[in-house]
């Protein structure tokens, strides 16, 4: 086994891997540098003159997190504070070797009306907007890119900035009386947060064509039909939401860490790279697993079952 594990490794680190493929493997890259005119350490100084609220983390035994938005009295919108806090959790999670599945929610059973007015008030000049931007979609590509099955739990509403944060979740779930609603157009800009991108992805463009420059309010019943939600919960009850949502992400993640964390990581680089490029990030990946413990114990298990 030792032997096996020994070639799969030298096979990964001998492989010619494409700049963009490099990327996607190292951790804690982002999108934007100095390079771009972003200057995060100014961004950052900047963003933590705008406090309140927090970004909540639990990590559990079983490897599912609970990220929670936690600034109920704003619906839970992002201050400034928040979002470094948020760039915080994601490192932590990166960090997170036994991690397989993560539950992003708000507090006090609503999701997030996005972006804190007081921040958008000062920040109010296109460089500051455009800089904002930055940090926001190198946050959320690195969130999108962890190797942990997400799901949003979207209870109340999620307005703005908060229906973009979903877009970057694998998948979404709603509570009966949840509403979900990009209303940039109704503020003069567009989502900026990478939200529009994403959404594209998700319900195709003339669906998303229609969501954004209709500032159309998806009810659980709507998103579920345009593909936006996976399901729709049978409770309203903020508790007994969290329990479902937390049963329908078990069916996903219920396997070794490093084998559901190599999955998603599979899906990553298929959704982001070349086919050439993601077919040898595949195989990459099934060096990292194949004769491994959990393929090991498996292959064991069916011999049983067939003798």
């Amino acid at each position: 086994m030792e032997l096996k594990q020994e070639m799969a490794k030298n096979l990964l680190n001998a492989t010619s891997l494409s700049a963009r493929t490099k990327l996607l493997h190292q951790v804690g890259v982002s999108l934007y540098n100095t390079s771009h005119g972003f200057y995060e350490e100014e961004v950052k100084k900047t963003l933590q003159q705008f406090p309140g609220g927090s970004i909540d983390l639990q990590k559990e035994d079983n490897g599912i997190g609970i990220l929670t938005l936690n600034n109920p009295s704003k619906m839970n919108a992002f201050s400034g504070v928040m979002m470094l806090q948020l760039l915080e959790k994601v490192i932590e999670l990166e960090n997170w070797t036994e991690g397989k599945g993560l539950i992003v929610r708000g507090a006090k059973n609503t999701f997030s009306s996005g972006s804190d007015l007081n921040a958008v008030k000062a920040l109010g000049t296109p460089q500051d907007g455009v800089a904002l931007s930055m940090f926001m979609q190198n946050t959320l590509t690195r969130f999108m890119r962890l190797p942990l099955i997400s799901v949003a739990l979207i209870q109340g509403r999620a307005l703005g900035g908060g229906a973009e944060f979903t877009t970057a979740c694998d998948f979404r779930l709603m509570t009966p009386e949840s509403e979900i609603r990009f209303v940039h157009k109704e503020m003069g800009i567009i989502p900026s947060w990478g939200g529009a991108s994403r959404l594209v992805e998700i319900i195709g463009s003339r669906q998303a064509l229609k969501v954004l420059s209709g500032a159309l309010k998806l009810n659980s019943e709507k998103a579920l039909n345009i593909g936006m939600v996976e399901e729709v919960l049978q409770s309203s009850d903020e508790t007994k939401s969290l329990e479902e949502a937390q049963e329908w992400l078990m069916q996903f993640v219920n396997g070794p860490p490093e084998v559901i964390r190599a999955l998603k990581k599979s899906v990553c680089s298929g959704r982001e790279l070349y086919l050439e490029e993601a077919l040898q990030n595949e195989r990459d990946l099934l060096g990292t697993v194949w004769g491994g413990p959990a393929n090991l114990e498996a292959i064991a298990r069916k011999g049983k079952f067939n003798k």
